[in-house]
């Protein structure tokens, strides 16, 4: 049975408390392993999530990379840190992914994507996203230098992917998912706004629903699949942590995290802290897994684990 890996934001927590962490989960054993938990006292605690949790995953052969907001960490498979590295333009960081022999960061807070050489082990690409006219335009910059983007935060930028055919990206207000072939930037697919992770799948597109509580797959053509699964929600006397006002916490079924298995199968994460196993083909839930009841806790990052 396939093993997962997540990381988690807790909003609403207190300097000194964990603000999120690094969890292992077994599927055919249900069970939950906490690797790290993130309660660094260097963050920004002004705002929602802002700074605070860890984020996106991307494994590349013997090496996790961990995302926090502002920096880049490097792990080893039993979770020893090896290295991490800051940027003056990375800031709101959430999803990351490696291709070839880069990983690639989106940066929320400037609203570019971040390239950094996994041989050299350097940033060393900047990609802004802009709308211009009603278009969208990218312009490459150095991210060493002095001549980036300005930290707007106009698109929100929450997610990336690359595969041959080029770069895809989406925020929670681009309208949709992009797509980036090395010179222009065109509409792949219109998605409702406040979507998380979109991504290619199949002929169609996969991603978080996260304003309707719902993981959706939708296929191009008519008449193609269209699938559209509820996020789980509690009894909400189960629900601990309610107190804390609105604006400060994760509330219920905030759909966050998502990770393909197979043709047929998907993983998704929720708040509180749960990961929920689909058959799209079925259109079916199979199993749940609940981190924590803490209505402040909700996942992030979702990947496969690799290593046994």
């Amino acid at each position: 049975m396939i093993k997962l890996i997540t990381t988690s934001v807790v909003r609403g927590s207190s300097q000194g408390e964990s603000h999120g962490g690094v969890y292992l989960i077994d599927l055919e054993e249900q069970m939950v392993t906490q690797k790290i938990d993130w309660n660094s006292k260097d963050i920004d605690w002004r705002g929602r999530g802002a700074d605070r949790g860890l984020r996106g995953i991307a494994i590349d052969g013997d090496t996790i990379y961990i995302a926090a907001s502002d920096e880049l960490f490097a792990y080893t498979p039993d979770f020893k840190l090896i290295g991490s590295w800051r940027n003056d333009y990375l800031k709101h960081c959430h999803e990351i992914c490696v291709f070839e022999r880069t990983l690639f960061l989106t940066s929320t807070g400037f609203d570019c994507i971040l390239g950094f050489d996994l041989e050299k082990r350097e940033f060393d690409r900047g990609i802004h996203i802009e709308t211009l006219n009603f278009r969208f335009k990218a312009t490459l910059f150095n991210p060493n230098g002095d001549g980036g983007p300005l930290m707007l935060n106009k698109l929100h930028i929450n997610s990336v992917c690359c595969n041959k055919g080029g770069m895809y990206l989406s925020g929670l207000k681009s309208g949709g998912m992009l797509h980036f072939n090395g010179t222009s930037v065109l509409m792949s697919a219109e998605l409702p706004v406040g979507t998380h992770n979109a991504q290619p799948f199949r002929d169609g597109v996969l991603f978080n629903d996260t304003k309707a509580d719902r993981v959706r797959y939708c296929a191009r053509g008519e008449g193609a699949e269209d699938r559209a699964m509820p996020i789980p929600k509690y009894d909400p006397k189960e629900l601990t942590n309610t107190d804390l006002d609105d604006t400060r916490t994760a509330r219920q079924g905030f759909g966050r995290g998502l990770c393909v298995l197979s043709d047929t199968m998907i993983a998704a994460g929720s708040s509180p802290s749960t990961v929920t196993i689909y058959n799209l083909h079925k259109n079916e839930q199979l199993l749940s897994v609940n981190l924590t009841m803490d209505i402040r806790n909700a996942i992030h990052g979702l990947e496969i684990w690799p290593f046994s």
